[in-house]
């Protein structure tokens, strides 16, 4: 890949790259997630390292983090031959599955309709700090939790209230969009065009260039997307770029597809 050709995946990798933020053992879940998480998946040592490795991450790095997979039950590896092949366990599946439609989905449905959960004493409040790690839930101050949908069931002694109209002031809205992840993903909106202008005509790039730019791509919008529920537009601060970013990561994994398995593996060989 250091070929003159190949200048175009060298700039994409750097404009897409952030080794500010690099935890190696993510950036594995992620290629996981995106390339082989279905059951009987697997991936073998060499063409992990060649998908990643551009990235700046090296050897013993990669080994590390596998190491720490494996002991968390995310990856399990085997034997077959001289080479080691790498597969997401059962809780590995599970967990990749639990976020996969968040990170993928292209249009996302918001509620219509919202609860309130009300804490009014300190058994209230622990009860909401449990709750509020949930994905459809969103804190306001120490006391108050608005939840999509209408009351659950069993309110745990909070007080419940269904909601007809909401109006959210500017802190809520920066509440749920802080600055800096309104700086990521204005950063990652700026990356994706430097890409999207670089990646040349469909199937010019290789399997494992298109799993390494995938990778990336998948990686740092994960970062962003999973960061907060999805919500209706009021919610969200006016500069918010969150739905146009979201075409803009579509648009590029359009233009570099899925590649098959064998053919990474072919590759790197």
């Amino acid at each position: 890949m250091n070929d003159a050709s190949d200048r175009w995946f060298n700039d994409c990798v750097a404009a897409l790259n952030d080794p500010r933020n690099q935890r190696v053992w993510s950036i594995i879940v992620t290629v996981f997630g995106d390339l082989a998480q279905r059951p009987g998946d697997r991936l073998s040592g060499a063409a992990l390292s060649r998908i990643i490795e551009p990235l700046g991450v090296r050897p013993e790095a990669i080994r590390v983090a596998l190491h720490r997979l494996r002991k968390d039950g995310w990856l399990e590896s085997a034997r077959e031959g001289r080479e080691s092949r790498h597969f997401l366990t059962e809780f590995g599946r599970a967990q990749s599955a639990a976020v996969t439609p968040r990170i993928y989905d292209r249009a996302p449905v918001v509620a219509e309709r919202w609860h309130a959960l009300i804490a009014g004493n300190a058994d209230g409040v622990a009860a909401l700090r449990e709750l509020l790690p949930a994905e459809n839930y969103i804190g306001v101050g120490d006391t108050v939790a608005l939840g999509e949908g209408p009351l659950p069931g069993n309110t745990n002694g909070l007080l419940g209230l269904e909601i007809g109209a909401l109006r959210v002031p500017d802190w809520l809205r920066a509440s749920i969009i802080p600055p800096d992840l309104n700086a990521a993903c204005r950063d990652l909106m700026r990356s994706l065009e430097q890409a999207d202008a670089l990646v040349p005509s469909a199937g010019a790039a290789s399997p494992l260039q298109t799993a390494t730019l995938r990778t990336l791509i998948v990686h740092r919008w994960r970062r962003v997307v999973l960061r907060h529920p999805d919500l209706p537009a009021d919610f969200y601060p006016a500069d918010w770029p969150g739905a146009k970013c979201r075409e803009r990561v579509f648009r590029l994994l359009d233009r570099l597809p899925r590649p098959p398995i064998p053919e990474i593996e072919a590759a790197a060989s």
